[in-house]
């Protein structure tokens, strides 16, 4: 009778089964967003992930990483969210990375006590990065002239609209020498006794899945599914775990606000942001031949 009853029961609510919480990463990094590109931030994935960890009986909390990267700020403060929750219930982390985790994604994918890759994902880019465009030759051409005030001497530096700076360009080498020292040091620490010896793997260079692996990047090659059942066995159930639902059954999009009766230049300028959001994320995506 008792074999009887738990045939009816779901896998999923099963003691006996083993369940793997999954919380899927995508996208670029970035604290800011809009209605038509969610951002990837901290604010948007810390309930997700929480409401994983929370799962007393899963034996594991898998991630899905496939980022271009981003913002360093928030890919370091995702890290930190899902080690401290890894910590606090003591559970191991399984980072699984899709088409790219690279950059702000690879530090993502650092969160994982194991990073298993498929053998075409991208993986590195272990650098950054700061780019944008000069104007100031264009709107002297068009009969504009740019006009700046400010108080202290630094306040416009590298602005667009002005002639490069020689001191600006050192000052914002340095300040990513620092950056990139920081994601370096945290490479070592989580990689440590993994890394290969290889002049290139600080530099910005990526690598698919088997060479990454050679490198000590990542752990393991395979696919999340086939990964989990060999793990915990072939009854292993993964759970996708997703935003709550709202009032009326739609998920909230952190960080995006909604159009509502909101002002009509409002709605055009969300608009306008979210297309250069958008353009920017397809470059990302294109330095990855993606």
């Amino acid at each position: 009778m008792t074999n009887m009853l738990t045939r009816l029961v779901p896998a999923r609510y099963r003691k006996s089964t083993p369940l793997i919480p999954v919380v899927r990463l995508r996208g670029m990094i970035s604290a800011g967003g809009s209605p038509l590109q969610p951002a990837l931030s901290l604010a948007a994935v810390s309930t997700a992930l929480e409401r994983a960890f929370s799962i007393k009986r899963a034996p594991a909390v898998a991630i899905s990483v496939n980022s271009p990267g981003g913002s360093p700020v928030q890919s370091r403060l995702i890290y930190k969210r899902i080690r401290d929750l890894a910590e606090e219930e003591k559970k191991p982390v399984l980072v699984f990375a899709e088409d790219v985790a690279a950059s702000g994604g690879y530090m993502i994918a650092l969160a994982g006590d194991e990073i298993i890759a498929d053998p075409s994902s991208i993986i590195g880019s272990i650098g950054v990065i700061a780019a944008g465009f000069g104007f100031h030759e264009a709107i002297g051409k068009i009969g504009v002239e740019r006009r700046v005030y400010t108080a202290g001497q630094n306040k416009s530096t590298l602005d667009p609209f002005q002639p490069e700076k020689e001191e600006d360009v050192e000052h914002l080498k340095a300040l990513q020498l620092d950056v990139h020292e920081t994601f370096i040091d945290l490479v070592k620490q989580r990689r440590d006794g993994k890394l290969a010896d290889d002049p290139d793997l600080f530099t910005g260079r990526f690598w698919a899945g088997e060479k990454a692996k050679a490198l000590g990047l990542i752990d393991h090659v395979g696919d999340m599914r086939g990964f989990v059942r060999e793990r915990f066995g072939d009854k292993a159930q993964l759970k996708l775990v997703t935003l709550p639902r709202g009032l009326f059954g739609r998920r909230p999009q952190p960080g995006v606000t909604g159009f509502g009766n909101a002002d009509p230049g409002l709605i055009a300028a969300q608009a306008a942001g979210g297309l250069l959001s958008a353009l920017e994320e397809r470059a990302l995506w294109n330095r990855y031949g993606l």
